[in-house]
């Protein structure tokens, strides 16, 4: 089963999801889309870690809802920085 089926149905939930853009069958910003219009989900943070560095892409994650934007390379203490203040741990 897929992440956004198992999500819809119920079978799986998160607190934290981390997603590249550039995928292969659903990109990271229709998956961000797909999970936030579920009000289950809507408030849960989405860090996008990806290529894309251009300010309209970043513009429509915002838009989306996606709450960190993480250009790729990155290094692994900017990562856990990252998900330590998106979790507020």
């Amino acid at each position: 089963m897929d992440l956004l089926g198992a999500l819809q149905n119920g079978s799986e939930n998160f607190d934290l999801l981390i997603s590249d853009v550039n995928m292969p069958q659903l990109n990271g910003l229709d998956l961000a889309r797909s999970i936030k219009s579920d009000d289950r989900h809507k408030n849960k943070p989405i860090i996008v870690l990806t290529t894309e560095s251009s300010n309209d892409m970043k513009m429509l994650g915002k838009e989306i809802g996606v709450t960190g934007w993480m250009v790729k390379p990155f290094s692994d203490d900017k990562l856990v920085k990252s998900i330590k203040m998106v979790l507020g741990v």
